[in-house]
C-alpha cells in the first residue's frame, strides 16, 4: 500500500514525488513515456536552449554595435539540436536520480485507474497492481488540433511543438498557426536563424494574456525582423504546404516548408482509467478546488490536466499544496502571483492584473511606467535596444497588483515582483527594498520611486 500514487511525470508530478518522498511518505510515480513530462522534453527545457542558441547568434551578428567584430559568423542547425537532445538527456537523468534519492518508487509503464475501493484506490500497470491511498493526477496536456480541413493529423509538413524539435533541417520558410506563446517562441527561433516566418493569428494581437501595449511593441520589433503578422485572421484550410485563412472579408493563401499549428493545449484526461473514479471535469479538464481536490475523496489533480494556468511552475506549485496538506501543512493554491514569460528575444514577463484585466474585472489602479532605459545595465547591455517596465498599483493601500516587464532579462527578474504581490508590499515598502547596482531588475524599484515622487 503506497501513500501517494501519482500518475504522470512532468513539473506537477515529479515535484510532488520528491516532496512527498522528502517528508517520508510512501511514493510511486507512473509516467509511460520520460521523466520531466512535456515541459523536459517537448517543451520548456528544448526550446529554452535553442532559444539560447538563437540569441547568441543574434549576439555574435550584433557584435559590431560593441565593439566586437566577428567574421563570418555562421550556425550549425544540427549542433544545435544535437546540444538540445543532450541538455534534455542530462536533466531527465537529473530527475530519476532525485526520484532515487527520495526514494520514489518510479514506473516507466502506462496506468490504468481500476476504481476506488474502501481499501484505496486500485492502479494497474504491466508491472505490478498498486493499491494507494491517495492519487495524485499529472497527466498533463497536448497540442490542439483544430477542425481545419488538412490539418486532421501531423506530418511532414503540419508540425506541432513535439514535431519541430525533431528537425534534422532548417525550413527555409514556416508559417505559424497562432501568435500565442509557444508560437512566437518558434517564429523568434527560427527568424533568428534566417527562415522566413508568417505568423496567422486569430486575434487582435500576439500573445493573448500578456500585457497589451507591451505585445504590440513585440510584434512591431519582430515585424522589424522580418516576421509577417497577420492577425484577426481566421485560418479555412490546408493543402500540401499552403495555408489560406480569412481576414475582413478577404481570402490570402501562403506557404511554407513546415506549417508549426500552435493554437492552444488541450488537458489529457483520456487513455488512463478516469472514468472509473467519476470524477468530474470542467471545460475540458479536471476540476478541483484551492486544495487541488477533486470530487472524489483522496483524488487529487494538479497541472495542465486541470485546465486553468497551463505553465509548469504552476503545475509544481500545485503539486506542493497537494503534499503539504496530506502531510500535515494547511495550503492552498493561489495564482494572482503566478508569472508568465514570453521568451522571445527581447522577452516578455508578467505577473499578477494587467491594464485589460484590472478593467474587465471593475479593479481599480493606479499605473507607474518607465523606459527600461532608465536602468543603466540595460541600456549597456542593449545597444538600441527599447522595453518598458509597467506596474499597477492599488489606489487606496499602494499595493503592487501587477508588474509586467519587455526586454531582457525580464524572466529573471520578474521573480522580485512575485514576491512583492505574495507579500502584498506597498509602494513605501517596496522602496526600502535595497537592488544591486548596476543591474537591469532596479527598473522595478525605479519605476515605484518615479511614481510616488
Amino acid at each position: 500500500m503506497y501513500d501517494l500514487a501519482i500518475i504522470g511525470g512532468g513539473p506537477g508530478g515529479y515535484v510532488a514525488a520528491e516532496r512527498a518522498g522528502a517528508k517520508g511518505l510512501k511514493v510511486v510515480l507512473i509516467e509511460k513515456k520520460e521523466l520531466g513530462g512535456v515541459c523536459l522534453n517537448e517543451g520548456c527545457i528544448p526550446t529554452k536552449t535553442l532559444l539560447y542558441s538563437a540569441k547568441l547568434y543574434d549576439n555574435a551578428l550584433e557584435g559590431a554595435k560593441y565593439g566586437i567584430n566577428a567574421q563570418e559568423v555562421s550556425f550549425d542547425f544540427a549542433k544545435m539540436m544535437a546540444r538540445k537532445d543532450k541538455m534534455v538527456k542530462k536533466l531527465v537523468g537529473g530527475v530519476g536520480s532525485k526520484m532515487k534519492m527520495f526514494k520514489v518508487k518510479t514506473i516507466n509503464d502506462t496506468a490504468i485507474i481500476k476504481g476506488r475501493t474502501q481499501r484505496g484506490i486500485e492502479i494497474a500497470t504491466a508491472e505490478e497492481e498498486i493499491m494507494a491511498s491517495n492519487l495524485l493526477i499529472c497527466t498533463g496536456s497536448e497540442a490542439f488540433i483544430p477542425p481545419i480541413p488538412g490539418l486532421e493529423q501531423p506530418n511532414e509538413i503540419i508540425l506541432t511543438n513535439r514535431e519541430i524539435l525533431k528537425l534534422k533541417e532548417r525550413p527555409e520558410s514556416l508559417v505559424v498557426i497562432g501568435g500565442g506563446v509557444i508560437g512566437m517562441e518558434f517564429a523568434s527561433m527560427f527568424n533568428s536563424l534566417g527562415t522566413k516566418v508568417t505568423v496567422i493569428e486569430m486575434l487582435d494581437e500576439i500573445v493573448g494574456g500578456m500585457d497589451l501595449e507591451m505585445s504590440i511593441m513585440l510584434r512591431k520589433m519582430y515585424a522589424k525582423k522580418g516576421i509577417v503578422f497577420n492577425m484577426s485572421s481566421k485560418v479555412t484550410k490546408v493543402e500540401g504546404n499552403s495555408v489560406t485563412f480569412e481576414k475582413e472579408g478577404k481570402t490570402t493563401t501562403v506557404s511554407g516548408d513546415k506549417i508549426l499549428v500552435s493554437v492552444g493545449r488541450k488537458p489529457v484526461t483520456q487513455g488512463f482509467g478516469l472514468e472509473n473514479l467519476g470524477v468530474e471535469l470542467h471545460r475540458g479538464g479536471i476540476k478541483v478546488d484551492k486544495k487541488m481536490r477533486t470530487n472524489i475523496p483522496n483524488v487529487y489533480a494538479a497541472g495542465d490536466v486541470t485546465g486553468f494556468s497551463l505553465l509548469a511552475h504552476t503545475a509544481s506549485r500545485e503539486g506542493e499544496v497537494v503534499v503539504n496538506n496530506l502531510t500535515g501543512r494547511e495550503d492552498q493554491m493561489r495564482y494572482n502571483g503566478v508569472p508568465a514569460v514570453v521568451y522571445t528575444n527581447p522577452e516578455i514577463a508578467g505577473v499578477g492584473l494587467t491594464e485589460e484585466l484590472a478593467k474587465a474585472k471593475g479593479i481599480e489602479y493606479k499605473l507607474a511606467k518607465l523606459p527600461m532605459a532608465y536602468a543603466g545595465r540595460f541600456m549597456a547591455e542593449n545597444e538600441g535596444g527599447s522595453g518598458l517596465c509597467k506596474v499597477l498599483i492599488g489606489p487606496k493601500y499602494g499595493e503592487v497588483l501587477g508588474v509586467h516587464m519587455l526586454g531582457n532579462p525580464s524572466s529573471e527578474m520578474i521573480y522580485g515582483a512575485c514576491m512583492a504581490i505574495e507579500a502584498e508590499l506597498t509602494l513605501k515598502e517596496m522602496e526600502e527594498v535595497v537592488f544591486p547596482h548596476p543591474t537591469v531588475s532596479e527598473i522595478f524599484r525605479e519605476t515605484v520611486f518615479d511614481f510616488s515622487h
